[in-house]
């Protein structure tokens, strides 16, 4: 198939520019100013503006084992809506990908069901290093370590093993750092005060900013000490944000890290409205924070934007503070919520689009994506900035058909999406007929 998209206003590497785009079969076949094509489909696109397909590097999407709250065509499904092109998602399935094979399901799964581009992270335990050391991460894109709290036998809290892991592994180690020991005085201090029904506002209090900053140092302490490659996720304090530079390009850095967008848009104050709808670890922290957070995405010391998509049903979330799961929905959403700080002139849509495509193309060296480009995977989205919408039931795609941003208004819409050459979403109407792929790595 060949598609032209014409008029539209390209954003790509800095710059906006008025490009027409030309696609046939997978690819980018040309940029140019001005293309004629009589076989290709033409899409105008004026008065609109064409990104790069969003690359969100952590999503939980919940299949295999917990596919009462989500699965891998229903999430793809919502992120395909919200421009994102292709996810990471994270080893904490049931069972755990702990081993190839169980890692080799998830992929297998998606080859038939995802709607968009994929990458499954192996899982790290106490005990699978043997497993973990035959994984070929030109096909895969990192290792998931849960230094802190976590479910099943995901948390590793065996030094010696962490330390034979930053020594060794080949590929880029990823990280949910916070510290267990911190969570478990707290937890315990507050169970003693309030029993079972402890506020939900005081989860920021209980997964405080030191536990996130002893782990976030110790993970880093382990990468310096073994020069290894180390992205840490869902940065959310003001405290660990001295832990990174931005005075080394990102192709350059040896340790990145990300901050989620539900971190930069809510703060505690928050949970008397939305209570556990925000309960997610690392927590929702403090305006101060949040402010902090949000100057360091605009300075380069944190430097991809994503979301920790992580849906439960809406009974599982209504339950009391420990019992409550953590973690929300926001893989649809994503680029509204930066398109509304975009509306309030907080940020510029060149940097949004650096944060959410560029920078994970880079971190991660993904094959061919993240940039509209010449010879580049055709994975794009057609936005309109000025459209105003609102968030309601009807327009809900994940499975658990619930957001904490339900009855907002946004202003900016997702019109079109592409993967491969593929038109898979145009105005609400979606083509399922084709799948995305395996995203490929450039490890050497």
């Amino acid at each position: 198939m060949r598609y032209l998209i014409k008029n539209g206003k390209l954003i790509n590497e800095g710059k906006i520019e008025e490009k027409d785009i030309l696609i046939q079969n997978d690819f980018i076949v040309r940029i140019d100013s001005s293309i004629s094509d009589n076989q290709a489909v033409v899409i105008n696109a004026v008065g609109k503006y064409i990104i790069p397909g969003i690359i969100d590097d952590q999503v939980h999407f919940r299949e295999p084992g917990l596919t009462h709250k989500a699965t891998i065509y229903s999430e793809s499904k919502a992120a395909v809506a919200g421009g994102v092109t292709s996810f990471m998602e994270q080893p904490n399935t049931k069972p755990a990908a702990l081993t190839q094979e169980l890692l080799e399901e998830k992929y297998q799964i998606a080859a038939t069901a995802s709607l968009a581009n994929y990458t499954f992270f192996m899982g790290t335990s106490n005990e699978n290093y043997e497993e973990i050391m035959r994984t070929d991460f030109s096909k895969v894109g990192a290792l998931k370590i849960f230094m802190g709290s976590s479910t099943g036998n995901l948390l590793v809290d065996d030094n010696s093993v962490l330390e034979k892991l930053f020594a060794n592994v080949p590929g880029i180690i990823v990280t949910h750092c916070e510290d267990e020991h911190t969570i478990k005085e707290n937890t315990d201090r507050y169970l003693e005060q309030f029993g079972e029904n402890i506020p939900m506002n005081y989860h920021p209090v209980i997964r405080n900013s030191e536990a996130c900053y002893l782990s976030s140092n110790f993970a880093i302490g382990l990468a310096k000490k073994h020069n290894t490659r180390l992205h840490i996720f869902h940065l959310s304090t003001e405290k660990e944000l001295e832990l990174f530079t931005n005075t080394i390009p990102l192709k350059d850095k040896k340790i990145t890290a990300e901050v989620c967008v539900h971190h930069l848009y809510f703060q505690e104050e928050d949970y008397a409205r939305l209570g556990s709808q925000i309960k997610c670890n690392p927590a929702v922290k403090y305006q101060s924070d949040k402010e902090a957070l949000f100057l360091a995405m605009l300075d380069d010391r944190l430097d991809i934007i994503a979301t920790d998509h992580a849906p439960h049903t809406w009974q599982e979330k209504q339950q009391t503070y420990l019992k409550a799961p953590a973690g929300l929905p926001l893989v649809q959403h994503a680029l509204n919520i930066m398109l509304d700080f975009f509306q309030k002139d907080k940020i510029s849509l060149e940097k949004i689009i650096e944060k959410m495509c560029h920078a994970p193309a880079v971190c991660f060296k993904i094959n061919k994506r993240g940039f509209l480009r010449e010879g580049y995977y055709a994975d794009l989205a057609i936005i309109d900035t000025e459209e105003i919408w609102k968030v309601e039931k009807s327009n809900i795609l994940y499975q658990c058909n619930w957001s904490p941003f339900e009855d907002q208004t946004f202003k900016g819409r997702v019109q079109q999406t592409f993967i491969n050459g593929n038109l898979v979403y145009n105005k609400g109407v979606f083509d399922e007929t084709v799948k995305g792929k395996r995203l490929l790595f450039d490890i050497s």
